[in-house]
Formats: C-alpha cells, sequence, structure tokens
C-alpha cells in the first residue's frame, strides 16, 4: 500500500456541511490528484486532513471535529477563484 492519500469534498448548501465524493490511498489517491489537475480543480496538500477524511465513506457529511479545517480549505478556494475572477476581469477591461 502506497503512502500517498487523497480526498475529495464537496459542498452542497442544502447539506449541514461539506461531504466526501472520493477518498484512497497509493495509486487510488494518484488517479484521484491526476483526475483534479486534468478538471482545473485545485489541489491543495493538507496530509493530516485527508487522513482524516479517509475514514469517512463517500457521501458521508464532515464531523464537526473537522469543520475548522475544512472551512479553512474553502476560504483557500474562494481566494483562487475570487483572484481568477479579478484577473479574468482585469483582462477584459484592459483591452
Amino acid at each position: 500500500m502506497g503512502k500517498d492519500i487523497a480526498a475529495a469534498l464537496r459542498y452542497d448548501p442544502s447539506l449541514p456541511a461539506p461531504f466526501v465524493v472520493a477518498r484512497g490511498r497509493g495509486d487510488l489517491a494518484s488517479k484521484l490528484v491526476d483526475l483534479a489537475h486534468r478538471a482545473g480543480v485545485p489541489v491543495r496538500t493538507e496530509a493530516e486532513l485527508a487522513e482524516r477524511l479517509l475514514w469517512l465513506n463517500p457521501g458521508e457529511v464532515i464531523p464537526e471535529e473537522l469543520y475548522r479545517p475544512v472551512a479553512e480549505l474553502l476560504l483557500f478556494l474562494l481566494e483562487i477563484e475570487t483572484s481568477d475572477y479579478k484577473k479574468e476581469n482585469d483582462e477584459k477591461n484592459s483591452g
């Protein structure tokens, strides 16, 4: 078994918290990361969080003790989206 781990999360506002959509170790983790890269999904290395998410089944909402680290991850993604949006608008407005 490989030491690489990965987990994918999704947020649906109709649910109380984000939930796991996929997780795995070794080759499966590498495939998840590769798929994310090819789909343009940002990837962040958070080994401790990923390790804790491995205990959840796909479709399972994250437990309350993971709210803070997942919120920090979502904030990171929001900052990327906001930055990309601002960059796109700056490019449109400059030309």
